[in-house]
């Protein structure tokens, strides 16, 4: 477009300085609640019921039920309206670091909504889905494969979920042992993921942190002081929530397995090393994997997502129902305990109604179909080259807590804001007037200020060097002191700095109509 005589700026008041009748902003539309924008009317008129005696008792409804009462186009014009406001990977670079945000092959969802799988029912007789848990086993089967792990429950809903699940059949494990009620201590590393000693705690363990070295890993030395007796495993993430890959993963497995413990290894950050490592031949018992991150879907927000466990050879017979099966050449599901004990299964029990995110499972498929062994390596590969050039690219402007390169995740700390009058919260509110969503902050704990950014494996060099270069100049102006592009940031948000810890202590969930207007004495 010929932009020259067409002023493309806001003007001397700047955007904040002008308001407008209508509270819109260009062709960017102020959006009120749905209940805000009711008409009042209703769209369907229903004529009056002849009387009649019903047996409801007093409990009949005499108000209204209090839905809005807007046109077609209304609705469907507030629904697009807070679609533009969302960020989204779709929309720009999403370098949210510990819970990648990656690009999800529009392939996966054509193949989701495939009538066969996105019309199955959980409740239809299982022969008339067969294809559906061909589908099923066949994802199981590559997680199997690229793990060198020997079974999979497939039925966690999240990653947290399948912790449990791991956990749980640990806990399990143990009261096969007889050492259910010996076995209470949990050793947590303290560069895991926070959900890990918060699952330990849930099923009654004690959880015993293990502190970090300065490089950044697990300390052996102070794991293997805690090791005893009373020790039922340790959760371990790998890479780490520092970006780095646990190199004495092997050894910490070997002295873990010769006092009787299980390794539970968190495998969130899974995406980082398919194809390269399988955790299986490292000595881990039970490790989740969120297919929705490993292999793409979108999700955040709170779902959807998927946490199959995949489980050693010790931990096997105790994975949860439902097993899938094969009885006279079709595959059905093992609902109760007693069709699992035929094939040798001692199962902790059901922990979800169903039998998991058939969704999900669409789209693992189809990218690990789409990608191939070979393509799936890549990925994994691509994502730590971007990683690593993002750290290597900022390490003269910001500042690396370790030394050395990273797993998927580049990890800076607060040394370079010093003295600065810049703190991490300020440095990624202006990343959102520059059109980015801010990286994780102040995760992982061991680190003072951290910043983690995962770029992961999709992205251009042109885009991963435009956000380097947008960091580069954040942390060249707050070095020249300033402030006040950071102080008041994000300028240009629909929405300026919030009170996030009252939006999540006290959060407000629900819409409650406005006090009647009270009339005059």
């Amino acid at each position: 477009m010929n932009k020259q005589g067409r002023p493309t700026g806001v003007g001397e008041l700047g955007e904040a300085g002008r308001k407008t009748f209508t509270g819109n902003r260009g062709l960017a539309q102020e959006e009120l609640l749905i209940f805000e924008r009711d008409s009042g009317a209703c769209g369907v008129d229903l004529d009056e019921p002849d009387a009649f005696e019903d047996r409801l008792g007093g409990n009949r409804r005499k108000n209204s039920i209090g839905l809005p009462g807007l046109s077609e186009p209304d609705v469907m014009r507030h629904y697009v309206r807070l679609s533009q406001k969302n960020y989204a990977i779709d929309a720009g670079l999403y370098p949210l670091g510990s819970c990648t945000m990656k690009h999800n092959p529009r392939l996966n969802e054509k193949i989701a909504r495939l009538p066969g799988f996105a019309d199955v029912h959980p409740l239809q007789p299982t022969k008339t889905a067969q294809g559906a848990l061909e589908l099923i086993e066949l994802v199981a089967h590559w997680l199997k494969v690229l793990t060198g792990m020997p079974a999979v429950a497939m039925s966690p809903k999240a990653g947290a979920h399948g912790e449990l699940c791991g956990m749980m059949a640990i806990h399990a494990a143990l009261e096969a042992r007889g050492e259910g009620k010996t076995r209470t201590r949990v050793l947590v590393p303290e560069s895991a993921h926070g959900t890990n000693p918060a699952t330990a705690a849930l099923l009654g363990y004690t959880v015993d942190s293990i502190p970090a070295t300065k490089d950044g890993r697990v300390d052996v030395e102070a794991f293997k002081a805690k090791l005893g007796p009373d020790v039922a495993a340790i959760m371990l993430t790998n890479p780490n929530t520092c970006g780095l890959f646990e190199k004495d993963i092997k050894e910490i497995a070997d002295a873990l397995h010769d006092v009787g413990g299980y390794f539970y290894c968190d495998g969130a950050n899974f995406n980082a090393i398919v194809g390269r490592v399988r955790p299986g031949d490292l000595g881990v018992d039970a490790m989740h994997i969120n297919l929705h991150k490993t292999f793409s879907t979108p999700h955040g927000g709170g779902g959807p997502g998927a946490g199959p466990v995949v489980l050693s050879e010790a931990l096997a017979p105790f994975a949860p129902l439902p097993w899938v099966i094969e009885r006279n050449g079709r595959l059905k599901f093992a609902d109760v305990a007693e069709q699992v004990e035929e094939v040798g299964g001692s199962t902790f029990g059901r922990m979800t109604a169903f039998h998991g995110q058939m969704g999900m499972f669409v789209r693992a498929a189809a990218y690990m179909l789409s990608h191939g062994s070979d393509g799936l390596r890549q990925a994994a590969e691509d994502a730590v080259l971007s990683a690593n050039y993002v750290l290597a690219s900022l390490k003269d402007t910001m500042s690396a807590p370790f030394e050395g390169p990273c797993m998927h995740e580049a990890l800076f700390d607060d040394a370079f804001l010093k003295d600065t009058g810049v703190e991490t919260l300020d440095f990624a509110k202006a990343m959102i007037d520059e059109g980015y969503h801010p990286m994780t902050m102040y995760f992982p704990l061991v680190v003072h200020g951290a910043m983690l950014v995962e770029p992961t494996e999709s992205e251009s060099k042109a885009s991963l060097d435009l956000f380097i270069a947008t960091l580069a100049d954040l942390a060249e102006s707050a070095k020249r002191g300033e402030t006040d592009r950071f102080a008041g940031a994000p300028y240009l948000a629909p929405m300026r700095r919030l009170d996030e810890t009252q939006a999540a202590r006290k959060p407000v969930l629900t819409w409650s109509p406005p006090a009647p207007a009270q009339a005059a004495e």
